[in-house]
């Protein structure tokens, strides 16, 4: 009897380990087809882009599109491990696109956000970053006369004579082909037209192009008028009496010419080449370019990208920012090389720039940051960051009033900052401002874009005075 039930016990025990195995084996299989699921063949040519279209506030709504997807993707958005999106997983269409929206709080922090993208079917990620842009009321206005004018479609920029006592004025509409510009004389008190040229044919073009104007500075001691043709990699030279042509400088003497500045007591014009490291210094005497001037960036691995410049010609300076290093560039112009280098903490996208030379500061506005700093030129280091309305492009210098006006074409504002980093106003700008000009006697000149042929806001020059 006794060795029945040690046979009976035995025989249990062998059970139980039988199951036991089996169950460690299916869940073993289990695992392993978990694992299978998890780690998939990957997406090895995924070019999926993520980025939010329009500005963001707390408690405002992002409409987020998607591109570059591989048709039937699934797509989650993440933001600090959870689905953020309000289709908590969307499908990539036939094309590979998709849209979707995000509600961000009213709570939510100022600032880049960064977003996993996390795709499947096949399976990939990335990152986007989401700005949330400061809302900033509009101020201030009762502080100051503003009157506006239309002009032609496609306005950039605006630069000021003081020998003629007049303002030139650059547009250029849409994309290539490029066949609408103007390079306008402005009367600066009425903001009437009182000239206006077409640029001459692109040559180097079967599709009807025109040589068209971005960036405009002018040469008093000349007489004359340089301008941008950032399509055309090159700039041209106009006369300030009547227009004409002086001469159109050959297509790729500058790579994507921007800004432009002309120190004419000097004989020299400098051109900042976007998307290079360098700067283009042509004579402007003899019609011909001179050199150029490198910036070598800190940031180990980086190449700077010039964007707006300011020319301080009593003290023989010139500054500009990078806005793909987010650094501030100070160079010596009697050496012709960088004197400074000054990384910009906590900027991003630095593209505006403008100095005052009396207090020995410098203006740096960043788009992606959504800031305006005001840096030391002792040392580099940011006295003030002031936070503006989204989007901030460029700036320019009040030495009469001593204040800074910055644009910003996100939020269609224009913000006066003083040297102490406060906001003294926040004007309205109207539709996409983007470029700023000053005679240098307390007026400043602000030129806006449009949203449509039926924006009544659109294609303005404003006139801004301190009462």
């Amino acid at each position: 009897m006794q060795s029945n039930l040690i046979c009976i016990r035995h025989y249990k025990k062998a059970v139980l380990k039988r199951t036991a195995l089996a169950l460690a084996a299916m869940a073993l299989s289990a695992g392993v087809a978990h694992a299978d699921a998890i780690f998939d063949q990957p997406d090895a040519s995924f070019r999926g882009m993520v980025s939010s279209t329009n500005v963001v506030k707390p408690g405002d709504e992002a409409v987020v599109r998607g591109r570059g997807f591989k048709p039937g993707q699934e797509i989650q958005l993440l933001r600090n491990g959870q689905n953020i999106a309000k289709d908590k997983v969307v499908t990539a269409d036939s094309e590979g696109n998709f849209s979707t929206t995000i509600a961000v709080p009213k709570t939510a922090a100022v600032g880049l956000h960064p977003v996993v993208v996390q795709v499947a079917k096949p399976s990939a990620a990335s990152i986007f970053e989401l700005k949330v842009s400061p809302d900033i009321k509009f101020s201030g206005a009762d502080k100051f006369n503003i009157t506006a004018e239309h002009l032609k479609p496609g306005l950039y920029q605006s630069a000021y004579s003081d020998a003629a006592n007049a303002l030139f004025v650059t547009s250029s509409v849409g994309r290539p082909p490029v066949k609408e510009s103007a390079l306008m004389k402005v009367n600066p008190d009425t903001l009437k037209i009182e000239a206006s040229i077409t640029p001459a044919a692109d040559k180097t073009s079967d599709r009807g192009e025109v040589m068209a104007v971005y960036g405009v500075a002018v040469d008093d001691e000349a007489g004359t008028v340089w301008v941008t043709n950032t399509r055309g990699n090159t700039v041209a030279v106009y006369k300030q009496s009547d227009l004409s042509l002086i001469k159109q400088f050959p297509n790729g003497t500058v790579p994507h010419a921007r800004d432009v500045v002309v120190d004419g007591k000097k004989h020299r014009a400098y051109v900042s080449a976007t998307g290079t490291n360098e700067i283009i210094v042509i004579d402007t005497q003899k019609l011909e370019p001179v050199g150029a001037i490198a910036i070598k960036s800190k940031s180990r691995g980086q190449t700077a990208s010039p964007m707006s410049l300011a020319l301080d010609a009593q003290n023989g300076k010139l500054y500009t920012v990078s806005r793909t290093t987010n650094e501030a560039v100070v160079i010596d112009l009697a050496k012709q090389e960088v004197e400074q280098v000054y990384p910009l903490e906590g900027t991003k996208g630095a593209s505006g720039v403008a100095v005052a030379p009396e207090a020995n500061v410098l203006f740096v506005a960043s788009q992606g940051s959504d800031d305006v700093q005001l840096v030391d030129l002792k040392d580099g280091k940011v006295l003030h960051d002031v936070s503006v309305g989204a989007g901030p492009l460029n700036l320019a210098w009040d030495p009469k009033n001593k204040v800074a006006y910055a644009v910003s074409r996100g939020s269609d504002s224009i913000a006066v900052i003083d040297l102490n980093g406060k906001l003294v106003a926040n004007l309205e700008g109207g539709s996409f401002p983007n470029h700023l000009s000053t005679d240098g006697k307390g007026t400043v000149y602000a030129i806006n874009k449009a949203r449509g042929k039926d924006d009544k806001t659109g294609d303005r020059i404003s006139r801004i005075t301190l009462k």
